[in-house]
């Protein structure tokens, strides 16, 4: 991923993106021709591995084993207008956060993948939440399962990017937190927060 020096996150903020961020694009070669998949993965707590699971009609896991891989997770993003700005001598330009993970896939047998999905649900249910993947009746989940494959992702590398309008001057960058302020949509505010972080950062 291209990362201008202002833009680049550390290691460990990268792990927060995917922490917060989980559900990823992976990318390997199937049949010669790039393929994709949509589906949440999970860091371990060593940051050694990802986990997940493919549905087992999705061919892209047939060939994957040993495959170095590229998994990408898209964080809030959002388009910045130059009619905020303090001039109309500039042009539009889009804000986001993302990270990438490279690594090697493993395939995983049916007892680890029933505790990586295990693991996935308790990350997303919520902490008073009655459900337990432990809970369901053992023959059912043995069926459910053989209709996945889990595999994890020895992680290589991760890298994140934050271009938050860091080129830019503070009042510049107070002007655009101030107008994504005002946009009632989810990914306005969570830049506009991010902004506002970064230049109180900057600011001490």
């Amino acid at each position: 991923m291209y990362i201008p020096a202002p833009f680049q996150l550390s290691e460990v903020e990268a792990c927060d993106v995917i922490k917060e961020y989980g559900f990823a694009t992976l990318f390997s070669m199937h049949d010669g021709m790039p393929y994709a998949t949509h589906l949440p993965l999970m860091i371990s707590n060593d940051k050694n591995y990802l986990y997940g699971h493919f549905a087992l009609p999705n061919p892209q896991w047939k060939d994957i084993e040993s495959q170095f891989v590229l998994a990408v997770f898209q964080g809030p993003h959002c388009y910045i207008s130059p009619k905020w700005y303090e001039t109309n001598q500039t042009v539009p330009t889009w804000n986001y956060v993302s990270a990438h993970v490279y690594g090697k896939v493993e395939l995983l047998d049916e007892e680890e993948t029933i505790n990586s999905m295990s693991d996935l649900v308790l990350k997303y249910e919520s902490p008073d939440s009655p459900y337990k993947l432990g809970d369901v009746d053992s023959k059912l989940l043995a069926g459910m399962n053989k209709g996945v494959k889990g595999f994890k992702i020895k992680i290589n590398k991760i890298e994140g990017k934050a271009k938050l309008s860091q080129n830019h001057s503070i009042l510049r960058q107070e002007l655009v937190v101030n107008q994504l302020s005002l946009i009632p949509h989810t990914h306005e505010q969570i830049i506009s927060s991010l902004m506002k972080e970064n230049i109180n950062n900057k600011m001490q």
